[in-house]
């Protein structure tokens, strides 16, 4: 994740933090209702994601892959909970669990990377701590009502959009410093 992309963080960041708080403001909505929102929060995760990795300065040494099977993965599911929602409802926590760990060992893959380039990582590596945990909460307890999985998620949607947005806006800095020094942003220099 190169500091050019702090944009596409922030975005996700706001539209975890919005999906979040609708899930917790409207605890009582329809289980269908809140599918199509996660199905809406993972295809706009899963694109910025996509975008991001096909954006990478360097394609060829690898950095792009993780972003990539990430984005694969979130426009996925969001496909498969627009077009199968009746019969998706039993699999929902399935799914919805694996794909806060795969998100979560990606973002900590990627927050590895990034360590080599700037400070301020260990957001990065704790929204994918966060995505992990959540993960293994809804795998652990498939069985929670509709109501504790709505609060979960809005939980978790709000860890993940606060700690992205405040990443975007370290990238952001970070971004602007390179600038300063008329560094090619995305380029290879090391901090100083």
């Amino acid at each position: 994740m190169e500091s050019y992309n702090w944009g596409w963080v922030v975005a996700k960041g706001v539209v975890a933090v919005l999906f979040g708080l609708m899930a917790l403001v409207l605890p009582g909505a329809a289980f269908l209702a809140m599918v199509a929102v996660f199905a809406g929060f993972a295809l706009v995760e899963g694109v910025a994601s996509v975008v991001m990795s096909l954006r990478s300065p360097v394609p060829r040494q690898g950095r792009w892959w993780a972003l990539l099977v990430e984005g694969l993965c979130g426009i996925a599911v969001a496909a498969l909970l627009f077009f199968r929602p009746v019969r998706t409802i039993l699999a929902l926590l399935l799914v919805l669990g694996t794909f806060a760990i795969v998100t979560g060992v990606m973002e900590i893959a990627a927050a590895v990377r990034l360590r080599r380039v700037m400070r301020g990582e260990w957001m990065l590596g704790l929204a994918g701590l966060v995505s992990i945990a959540f993960g293994i909460l809804v795998w652990a307890w498939p069985a929670a009502g509709a109501l504790t999985l709505v609060w979960w998620t809005g939980a978790y949607a709000l860890i993940f959009g606060v700690l992205f947005i405040a990443l975007g806006v370290r990238l952001s800095r970070h971004a602007r410093e390179l600038r300063a020094r008329h560094v090619p942003v995305g380029g290879a220099s090391q901090p100083a």
